[in-house]
């Protein structure tokens, strides 16, 4: 029961905290989540210590009958497209906890719910049945909500609601999907053992692949459905943001890779250079659109969309070293993009704003704020591929491995990294160069423990980047067996002809 751990030990703290009978100091509160999350995250490195790094295979199995009616079962599983997930989720939810103000009102209630969404992203990863998944991606639905609509700021309201409404119908298209699939491959059963979606007619396969990559481009996001991305990060706090953009966009992308990939190849194919041109139009213009913006928050909000464009290509060329690249890059773009929020959220906090019309000079060592400037500096430079941070191997993995198939849309997105550097550069520029105004002279100085989870981040940034083996080895075996799992399957279909081929 070792990876139920991770499941059900946030869940029974989650609803200790919001059961307790007597008064709890908000400080109490925060230190025990943040000793239970602790506690997790070294039981995933427990974990991945007894898991073959060669071998494809899920391991760790844990099956048990539950409705089997209904096909349901509670069957979990950990392989190299989970295990640097679970992972990632397990120390961003470490970091957020510790970087968390402690909030003015009802303190049991915001940490119940970051316990919450640990349970449901972890359950999510390590799912082997089509509706346990649904289940667990549906549960931090309302977690997320509630901390946007509680403690988010003065737009709370309207982003939390079109988050939910957006998130809502992602889910219900995931659930039509997922019944396709059982109904019509499974016999009923929703069990990723007992489907044989890959023996369906093709025109089936594709109707229920592009269902699902309307759920999932939902959630990831991809353009046109991202509007609610922006909003949801300028009204969050700093510390959802960094849940947000760090692990929750991961599981539109993981679930691309094991349900479209892995049980619809054929129609993957034939999907295939439609979905690399989706990829171009995500990350131009979430490039695009991030030069255009004032706000530090909405540049790193879009800039993900961009990034998650990155992934979509390394999928949709579905070659061992591009779907290699696609997991690294949902790594390193957790790593990234949560180190971003993190330090805009310190500026935000010693100025009152994030609006680079106002801000100027935090890069001087005198009353400015220096060593968030060079955290920055270090942030974006990994963010735009720079050789030496993660964020460059990973790119150029996902490049390498999609060129054969797709050279033009691969060069179209190299076109976005270029793009990358030109936003951060104008971010870094307007906000940390040049001299302090009067405003903002003095600046209230930042503490070591507001750098923490700044320096946690940008450690792995860099090492990852030095010795990106390190991050590849575990998901190395699997996505190979993948690659090829669907090029035979794309073979062997490949004398059937949808109707408009005719």
């Amino acid at each position: 029961m070792m990876l139920s751990v991770l499941i059900f030990v946030p869940l029974v703290v989650a609803a200790g905290l919001s059961l307790w009978p007597g008064r709890l100091e908000a400080q109490q509160v925060k230190r025990g989540v943040g000793i239970t999350t602790l506690g997790l995250l070294l039981w995933t490195a427990l974990a991945a210590g007894r898991v073959d790094v060669l071998s494809p295979d899920g391991q760790l199995l844990e099956t048990l009958p539950w409705l089997s009616t209904l096909g349901l079962s509670y069957q979990l599983g950990l392989d190299g497209l989970s295990l640097p997930l679970v992972a990632l989720n397990s120390l961003l939810t470490v970091l957020v906890v510790y970087s968390s103000p402690i909030p003015p009102t009802r303190p049991r209630l915001y940490y119940s719910l970051l316990l919450l969404i640990q349970a449901g992203v972890a359950g999510a990863f390590l799912a082997q049945n089509l509706l346990l998944f649904f289940l667990f991606y549906e549960l931090e639905l309302i977690p997320l909500y509630l901390l946007i609509a509680i403690w988010g700021g003065e737009r709370r309201s309207y982003a939390a609601t079109k988050f939910l409404i957006y998130t809502a119908l992602s889910g219900l298209l995931l659930l039509v999907a997922f019944f396709g699939m059982a109904i019509l491959g499974g016999g009923g059963s929703f069990s990723l053992m007992d489907l044989d979606t890959q023996h369906l007619p093709l025109v089936t396969q594709v109707i229920l692949l592009v269902i699902l990559l309307v759920a999932l481009g939902i959630k990831i996001p991809l353009v046109p459905f991202h509007t609610w991305l922006p909003d949801a990060h300028v009204e969050a706090s700093t510390p959802v943001s960094m849940l947000l953009a760090g692990i929750l966009l991961k599981l539109g992308t993981y679930g691309l890779l094991r349900f479209g990939l892995a049980l619809l190849p054929a129609a993957w194919q034939v999907l295939a250079p439609g979905l690399a041109i989706w990829a171009v139009v995500s990350v131009l213009y979430g490039s695009l659109m991030a030069i255009l913006q004032q706000d530090m928050k909405r540049i790193v909000a879009y800039s993900s969309i961009g990034h998650m464009g990155y992934v979509l290509l390394g999928a949709a060329a579905a070659t061992p070293l591009s779907l290699l690249g696609a997991i690294c890059q949902m790594v390193s773009h957790g790593l990234i993009s949560a180190l971003l929020f993190h330090l805009v959220g310190l500026v935000y906090r010693k100025t009152g704003t994030r609006n680079l019309n106002e801000l100027q000079g935090l890069l001087l060592p005198d009353g400015g704020l220096p060593l968030v400037g060079t955290l920055m500096i270090l942030a974006v430079m990994a963010s735009s591929g720079i050789p030496g941070m993660v964020g460059f191997i990973t790119e150029f993995l996902i490049f390498r491995g999609s060129f054969p198939g797709f050279p033009l849309a691969t060069l179209a997105c190299m076109i976005g990294t270029g793009l990358t550097s030109v936003y951060f550069l104008l971010l870094v520029n307007r906000a940390f160069f040049g001299r302090l105004t009067a405003r903002l002279a003095n600046l209230p100085s930042v503490s070591p423990w507001e750098y923490g989870p700044a320096g946690v981040l940008a450690l792995l940034v860099v090492v990852l980047g030095i010795q990106p083996s390190w991050l590849s080895r575990w998901s190395e075996a699997t996505t190979t067996a993948l690659s090829h799992a669907a090029a035979t399957a794309s073979i062997l279909s490949a004398h059937v002809s949808l109707p408009w081929h005719l």
